[in-house]
C-alpha cells in the first residue's frame, strides 16, 4: 500500500533520522513557537500561503488537499479543509508544498544527480521507490517543479486515516472473459470442440501457434458429432424413462398375468402347508404350473368370499389353470387328496392308511418305519427306550395331511413326526413330566395314549387320568401299583377287544401286560390327541381308583373303593348278559 507524507521515490520520514535530528532541515529551527510535528510539537511556517493549514494537505496554494474543492459553512464562510493523516495518526506532508516553502526561506535545494545527491549543506540520503507507489517510479529533484496528481479529475483519492477508512468494492472489470466456470461453455459459445477461442486478445492463453507449432492448421468447425451424442444421449434417457414408467404401471395398476379356463388336462398333486397364506399358496400352484403368476393367485383369492378359508392338505388339480379355477377348487372338498388322522389311531393302522392314500403296496410304509425311524425328525427325548415295539408311536400326531400320488412314504411321516413334536413343546410335555411324578417326557406321552385308549368321552379324560397317577403310586394297597388295563393288553396283541379271559391275560408277561407288570408300558400304545394331552397334564384330585365302561361301550363310570367297584362290575355284566 503506498505511503502517504513522503516524497515520490523516497521512504516515509522518521523523527530519528539523522537528516532531522534537531527538528528541521539542515540544521534550522522552527519560526514561530509551535515544534515539529516529529518531536511532539505542531510545526509552522509564516511563509504559508493558507492560515492555519496542516502538514498533510496536499495543494498548489489555492486547491485543497487531494483535489478537493474548498468547503463552506452555512453562513458562507469558507472551512479550512479536513486534515489528512497517515497510518501511524501523523499529518500528511506535502513534499512539494514544503519544498516550495523552504525555498522561499532561501534554504539551499537538494535534486538528485546521477542517481547520487548533489551539492549542498546536508545532503539527503536516496530512498528505493515503492514498488506499490503509483507515483514511486517518477524521479524528481527536491524543490523542483513537481504535477500536481491530485489536483486533477483523473487522480485516485488517497486513503482515509484509519478511523475513517472504508472498504470500497473493487471497480467492475470489463477486459475479462469469464470463461466455462463463469460464463458460458466453449461448445456452446461458438469456440472450438477442444475448447479454444477464436481471440483472446492475447491474453491467458495465447495464439496457438506460440505452443504447439501448429498454428498454420485451419481451426475445427463445431462438429455435428458432439450434437448427434447429445441427442442419442437425449433419445435413450427418454426411451428408458419410458420402459420404466410403463413397468411401473404394469406392476402397479396393470393386470397381472393369468391363463384362461380351467386348465389343460393334465393334472398334479399340490400340497398346501397348515397355516399357508395366499402368497405361500401361490408360489406352490406357480411352481407345479397350476397357475401364472403368484400375484393372480392372491388377486382371485381376495375377490372370493371363501378365499381365506382354503384348508392345508393335498388337492388334485390342473396344469395351466386361471387363478379363479384353481380358487374354486381349492374350496371344493372333492378336490381335497388328505391323509386324515383321527385321535387315538395306532401306527399300525396309520401306516396302512398311508400306503393306501400313495398307491403303494401294503406294508411299504411300515418297513419304511422300521429301517429308517431314527431319520424322520424324532427328538432326543424320544429315542433308544428299552422293548418298545414302535420308536414312532405316539408321533404320527392326529391331523390332516398332505398325502397324494407320487409322493414317498417317508415324506410323509416326517410330516406327521414334525408336527407331533411341534404339538408336544407347545405344551411344554419335557417340562411338566417331573412334576407328575413322572420319569420325563416319554412316560408322560405314554400317560396321555392310556388316556386316550381307555376314556370313552372327553369328560372322562382328566378322571381317567386321575386313576394312572393313584394306581402307580407307592402307596397304592388297592391293585399294588398294577394298571390292570385292557388296553395295553391288546395293543400287545394287535386287537380291540372287550372281554380277555383271566387266563389269557395272567399267562402273557409281555411288558406290555399291565395286568402281569408294575408301572406303565415301555411305551405309548397310540397317538393321543390334543384333549388327551391335557387331561396328563391336569388330572382330577377326587380320589378315584376304579372305572368300568358300564355299557360296554361309551358310558364309563368311576369308583373310589373297591366295593364301588364291584356295583360297577355287576352293572356291565347285566348289560352284557352274563
Amino acid at each position: 500500500m503506498t505511503e502517504y507524507g513522503r516524497g515520490p521515490g523516497s521512504e516515509p520520514w522518521h523523527p530519528e533520522d539523522p537528516l532531522y535530528g534537531d527538528g528541521g532541515w539542515g540544521g534550522q529551527q522552527a519560526h514561530t513557537g509551535q515544534q515539529s510535528p516529529y518531536g511532539g510539537q505542531p510545526q509552522q511556517y509564516p511563509e504559508q500561503q493558507q492560515s492555519q493549514q496542516q502538514y498533510g494537505d496536499w495543494g498548489d496554494g489555492g486547491q485543497s488537499a487531494f483535489g478537493q474543492q474548498p468547503q463552506y459553512d452555512q453562513y458562507g464562510q469558507q472551512q479550512p479543509p479536513e486534515p489528512q493523516y497517515d497510518q501511524y495518526g501523523q499529518p500528511r506532508y506535502d513534499q512539494q508544498q514544503y519544498d516550495q516553502q523552504y525555498a522561499s526561506q532561501g534554504q539551499p535545494q537538494h535534486g538528485y544527480d546521477n542517481g547520487g545527491w548533489g551539492t549542498g549543506a546536508h545532503p539527503h540520503a536516496q530512498y528505493p521507490a515503492d514498488p506499490s507507489d503509483p507515483y514511486g517510479q517518477q524521479s524528481a529533484a527536491y524543490g523542483a517543479e513537481q504535477p500536481d496528481f491530485y489536483g486533477t479529475p483523473e487522480a485516485y483519492p488517497p486513503p482515509e486515516p484509519p478511523g475513517r477508512r472504508r472498504t470500497d468494492p473493487d471497480p467492475e472489470r470489463t477486459d475479462w472473459d469469464p470463461g466455462p466456470d463463469e460464463g458460458e461453455h466453449a461448445f456452446f459459445a461458438g469456440g472450438d470442440a477442444d475448447g479454444e477461442d477464436d481471440d483472446f486478445g492475447g491474453r491467458g492463453r495465447g495464439d496457438r501457434r506460440d505452443r504447439g507449432g501448429r498454428g498454420g492448421k485451419p481451426k475445427k468447425g463445431r462438429s455435428g458429432v458432439a450434437c448427434l451424442v447429445v441427442c442419442l444421449v437425449l433419445g435413450g434417457g427418454v426411451a428408458g424413462v419410458g420402459y420404466f414408467g410403463y413397468q411401473f404401471y404394469q406392476d402397479r395398476f396393470g393386470a397381472a398375468p393369468d391363463y384362461a379356463g380351467d386348465g389343460n388336462g393334465e393334472q398334479v398333486t399340490v400340497s398346501i402347508p397348515k397355516g399357508a397364506g395366499g402368497s405361500t399358496i401361490g408360489q406352490e400352484l406357480k411352481r407345479k404350473g397350476v397357475v401364472k403368476s403368484v400375484d393372480a393367485f392372491i388377486a382371485a383369492q381376495q375377490s372370493n368370499p371363501r378365499g381365506k378359508s382354503i384348508q392345508d392338505g393335498a388337492y388334485t388339480l390342473e396344469k395351466e389353470m386361471s387363478a379363479e379355477s384353481a380358487v374354486e377348487l381349492l374350496l371344493n372338498p372333492k378336490s381335497r387328496s388328505n391323509l386324515i388322522i383321527a385321535e387315538g389311531k395306532r401306527n399300525v393302522d396309520v401306516y396302512k392308511m398311508i400306503d393306501k392314500q400313495l398307491g403303494v403296496d401294503e406294508g411299504t410304509t411300515a418297513g419304511v418305519a422300521k429301517t429308517e425311524w431314527k431319520s424322520l425328525g424324532l427328538p432326543d427325548w424320544a429315542m433308544n427306550h428299552k422293548n418298545v415295539k414302535d420308536p414312532l408311536e405316539g408321533f404320527l400326531y392326529p391331523s390332516s395331511y398332505s398325502a397324494a400320488k407320487g409322493e414317498k412314504p417317508e415324506e410323509v411321516l416326517k410330516q406327521m413326526v414334525a408336527r407331533a413334536t411341534e404339538q408336544y413343546e407347545k405344551i411344554g410335555l419335557a417340562e411338566k413330566a417331573e412334576g407328575l411324578g413322572l420319569d420325563g417326557p416319554w412316560q408322560l406321552l405314554t400317560v396321555a395314549s392310556l388316556v386316550q385308549a381307555e376314556g370313552k368321552t372327553h369328560d372322562d379324560f382328566r378322571r381317567m387320568s386321575e386313576v394312572i397317577y393313584n394306581r402307580l403310586k407307592p402307596t397304592n394297597t388297592e391293585t399294588n401299583q398294577e394298571l390292570q388295563f385292557d388296553s395295553t393288553f391288546n395293543y400287545l396283541k394287535g386287537q380291540s377287544k372287550i372281554r380277555i379271559s383271566e387266563s389269557e391275560i395272567n399267562s402273557n408277561p409281555d411288558p406290555y401286560n399291565t395286568y402281569t407288570n408294575k408301572g406303565l408300558p415301555p411305551g405309548p400304545i397310540g397317538n393321543p390327541g390334543a384333549e388327551a394331552l391335557r387331561a396328563a397334564l391336569e388330572p382330577t384330585k377326587d380320589g378315584w381308583m376304579y372305572f368300568v365302561a358300564t355299557d360296554g361301550v361309551s358310558k364309563t363310570e368311576f369308583a373310589k373303593t373297591h366295593d364301588e367297584f364291584l356295583k360297577l362290575k355287576e352293572k356291565f355284566d347285566a348289560s352284557s348278559g352274563n
